[in-house]
Formats: C-alpha cells, sequence, structure tokens
C-alpha cells in the first residue's frame, strides 16, 4: 500500500500525544499485521502520515531528521504494541541510513518517495554480518561492467522482500586491482533476475515476511561509498525493541496481578529492572556509546525480555499455553532476541549464561 501525503508533509516527528495516537493505530493493527505484514495492515501508512518515517531523513533529502532519542523512545513505544511492526521499521530504517551516505542524486532519487511513504525499503545485509561467515566464497558478488555494478548471489534474510519497492544489500566487489572489498549497493525488486522467494514460516514474527532472495546479474540502482566496515550488528535499534517487548509482558503480569496479589511484587521487580535499563538505554542514545557498552546493554535487555516472558507465561497459568493468548505469543517473540542481529560477544555471554558458565 503506497501513501498519497498532503501538503502538511513532512510534518514534524511524533512524540508525546502524536506518538500515543500512533501507537494506538499500531495496537489497532496488530493482530492483522502479524498475519499480512505492516505494509498491507496499513501499519507502514500510519508510519509515513505521522511523520515518524521522515525522521530518519535529513531534511535535504525530504525528512526531518529526528534526534536519536526520540527515534528510540518510539521504537520501544512501537514494539510494546507490535513487534513485528517495529521489526520492519527498523529494517527500513537501516536502508535509508545506508542510502543517506550514497551521492546527492541517488538520494534525492530515492530518500523524498521513502520519507513521504510513497516508496517503501528494507536492508538486507547479513550475509556481510553475521549470516554465512563460514562460505569459501561470497554470498553476494559485485561486478563491474560497461554499465555499472552487477550483482548474484543469495541475500537469506530479507524482511519485507516481497512488499518493498528496493533492497539495500551488501556484496563483495572485485576491484580493477584485484582487491575484494564488501559494499552496500541498493537495487529494485523489479528488476529482472531478482527472485524473491516465500515468505519465511517462523518461530515468531512470521508477518514481518522475511524472505530470502537470490539474485542473478541484477543491476544496482545506487552504490553507496565505503565507510570503514560493512556493516554493524547489535546497534541500540535491537535494545529498543527487547525494552518495547518486555513492556508488554509486564502489562500482561499487571493485568493477572489484579487477581492475585502475589505477582505483585514479581512485576514491581521485573518493572524496576526495566526501569534502571531504560535510563541507561536513552543516556546511549543522548551521548553516545562504545561497541562494548552497546553490547552489554543488548545482553542484559535479551535477559530482561526473555525472563519477563516467561514471567507472563506462568502468571497466566495454563491459559497462557495455548495458541493465541498473548503469553505464548510473547514467549515465542522473546526468543527472536537470540538469533536476530547479535554480535558475537553477545552470543557468547547468551550462552555462557545458558550453560551456567562466567563469561571470560
Amino acid at each position: 500500500m503506497l501513501v498519497a501525503m498532503d501538503n502538511d508533509f513532512p510534518r514534524p516527528f511524533p512524540t508525546g500525544t502524536a506518538l500515543a495516537s500512533l501507537c494506538e493505530q499500531v495496537a489497532e493493527r496488530a493482530d492483522t499485521t502479524r498475519t499480512v505484514g505492516p505494509w498491507r495492515s496499513g501499519v507502514f501508512q500510519a508510519f509515513a502520515e505521522s511523520g515518524c518515517l521522515a525522521g530518519w531523513i535529513a531534511p535535504a533529502d525530504g525528512g526531518t531528521a529526528a534526534a536519536e532519542p526520540a527515534i528510540m523512545d518510539l521504537l520501544v513505544e512501537v514494539a510494546s504494541r507490535c513487534l513485528t511492526s517495529a521489526l520492519a521499521l527498523t529494517q527500513w530504517a537501516s536502508a535509508v541510513r545506508i542510502l543517506g551516505r550514497t551521492d546527492a542524486v541517488s538520494r534525492q532519487r530515492l530518500l523524498p518517495a521513502l520519507a513521504a511513504g510513497r516508496q517503501f525499503t528494507t536492508v538486507g545485509i547479513s550475509q556481510l554480518t553475521t549470516s554465512r561467515q563460514h562460505l569459501a566464497r561470497p554470498a553476494v558478488s559485485a561486478t563491474a561492467g560497461p554499465d555499472g555494478w552487477r550483482l548474484s548471489g543469495v541475500c537469506p534474510w530479507v524482511t519485507g522482500a516481497d512488499s518493498v519497492q528496493t533492497i539495500v544489500t551488501g556484496a563483495v566487489a572485485r576491484l580493477s586491482s584485484g582487491e575484494a572489498e564488501p559494499r552496500f549497493f541498493a537495487i529494485e525488486t523489479a528488476s529482472p533476475g531478482v527472485i524473491v522467494e516465500p515468505p519465511l514460516e517462523m518461530l515468531a514474527l512470521s508477518g514481518s515476511r522475511t524472505s530470502c532472495v537470490r539474485l542473478e546479474d541484477v543491476p544496482v540502482v545506487a552504490e553507496i561509498p565505503p565507510t570503514g566496515p560493512a556493516g554493524q550488528t547489535g546497534g541500540l535499534g535491537t535494545t529498543a525493541l527487547a525494552l518495547g517487548s518486555t513492556r508488554a509482558a509486564l502489562r500482561l503480569i499487571d493485568h493477572e496481578a489484579d487477581r492475585r496479589h502475589s505477582l505483585g511484587l514479581v512485576v514491581a521487580e521485573l518493572r524496576r529492572e526495566a526501569d534502571a535499563l531504560g535510563l541507561e538505554f536513552q543516556q546511549a542514545a543522548r551521548s553516545g556509546c562504545d561497541a562494548a557498552s552497546r553490547n552489554n546493554l543488548r545482553q542484559r535487555a535479551n535477559s530482561l525480555v526473555t525472563r519477563a516472558a516467561q514471567a507472563s507465561l506462568t502468571a497466566s497459568k495454563g491459559a497462557g499455553f495455548v495458541v493465541g493468548h498473548p503469553a505464548e505469543r510473547l514467549l515465542r517473540e522473546s526468543m527472536f532476541f537470540l538469533v536476530w542481529s547479535c554480535p558475537q560477544p553477545v552470543t557468547e555471554s547468551l550462552l555462557c549464561d545458558l550453560a551456567g558458565l562466567a563469561a571470560d
């Protein structure tokens, strides 16, 4: 579903009552979103109309450049209503942030339409960061020709691949010097040679319509200049979503505590931990943090969201074990954080915790 914006666009990034209104729309569409995805449920239209999407894009490129703390607040709030919507939004945001580094002509061709919701995009770069790193050959290769770069290979994890017009992906480019260098490129999903496989049926979040995308000599529409490492995992956005999902679990335990006062101490202690972690998270969003601090926040958020989800299931008793109950869904969704964009130190710390070992 593409969006026709009015003359008031771009609106200010939603905060306060505007954010509350947006989150209400996300919650109302959550059941549909979990089945068909936020592109078809109307959630992405709501993001665009609220001014949310423009916040990730510079004013010169059609956006409003919202402050990082406001962006992180929004991700937490959206995730607490619908994790599927929040996941899709982070993938859109990763794509536009990478596109913000391309040349001015490409930015003007792509970013204003993305800010307004007239086009949608997503990112598929796990093959450069966490997936298929053991293979001898690159998962996606870029070859230079007379008409520009062309991509061939497999992008194993692409959220919303069948619902967007462009994909920002990563490939190992063979340079004229003979050296190989990882780079980002944008491709159009309608291009010949783009094969989007059916969305994966996953333990949770199947509504994200995450697919494997195969590329066969696909032309690129934008090249992003290399700036150091090809990709970064474990940004603050992943922690924001874990905090949001934790809030959803705490609301469910609160509901059960209204009838069973013995749960009051449990929810109070989990909320104390969530609030303390949230304060550190917001400080990191305001001031920035190094990779070690970012990984520490992520690891603690992962631990918290899985424990809160288990507590919500326990509090819900047998009813929570039935498919369709919120506790059952929250428990499955919490498992996502154990595999999504986890830097190696976070993965190792989680495995040590599960094995009862002290992390180095």
